[in-house]
């Protein structure tokens, strides 16, 4: 029996998408939250004031577009090569 024959280890397209978004906006929120914290930004910033300044809106928007942009693109090149 090949690997891909087993129903239990294929896991669904739908269900690889939503992790692959997922990774890709935790990689974009653990930038934003790094860069918090530099010597130019994180000057006497606590941990929670860090987290209230990237979870807005404006950041979640731009990390979902990321995201589904990202997916395409490694979707493509996956189906290519």
């Amino acid at each position: 029996m090949t690997q891909t024959d087993d129903p239990q280890k294929r896991s669904s397209p739908v269900l690889r998408g939503v992790i692959e978004v997922a990774f890709i906006i935790f990689l974009f929120y653990s930038n934003l939250l790094m860069g918090e914290f530099t010597v130019a930004n994180g000057a006497g910033k606590t941990f929670a004031q860090g987290l209230a300044d990237i979870f807005t809106a404006t950041n979640f928007s731009i990390a979902m577009i990321s995201a589904c942009i990202g997916y395409a693109v490694f979707e493509y090149l996956r189906r290519k090569f």
